[in-house]
């Protein structure tokens, strides 16, 4: 699904304009960007959860050349899935 098929779907749903549904799903985002940003935890209960994961500096290998690199630390988003989720995904392969 793409962000144009969740505005199309929520502006079916909801008997809304394209306009409005396109506002609310850029105002969801934009939220939960910031939250993020902002070093917070994003728990939507039966989807899953959105976090920030700090990793470390270490020493890499360029794996072209051969050559030994730094690779400095980062801020990485990292998305956990809920439990509920999991288990519809697991038994629609049934």
């Amino acid at each position: 699904m793409t962000r144009s098929d969740l505005i199309e779907k929520l502006a079916i749903e909801t008997g809304t304009s394209i306009t409005v549904a396109e506002a609310i799903v850029q105002e969801v985002f934009s939220s939960m960007a910031d939250s993020l940003i902002a070093g917070g935890r994003i728990e939507v209960r039966g989807f899953g959860v959105f976090e920030i994961r700090e990793y470390e500096g270490r020493s890499g290998r360029n794996p072209k050349t051969g050559e030994i690199v730094s690779v400095t630390p980062k801020k990485l988003p990292f998305f956990k899935v809920g439990k509920d989720l999991k288990e519809r995904i697991l038994d629609s392969g049934k």
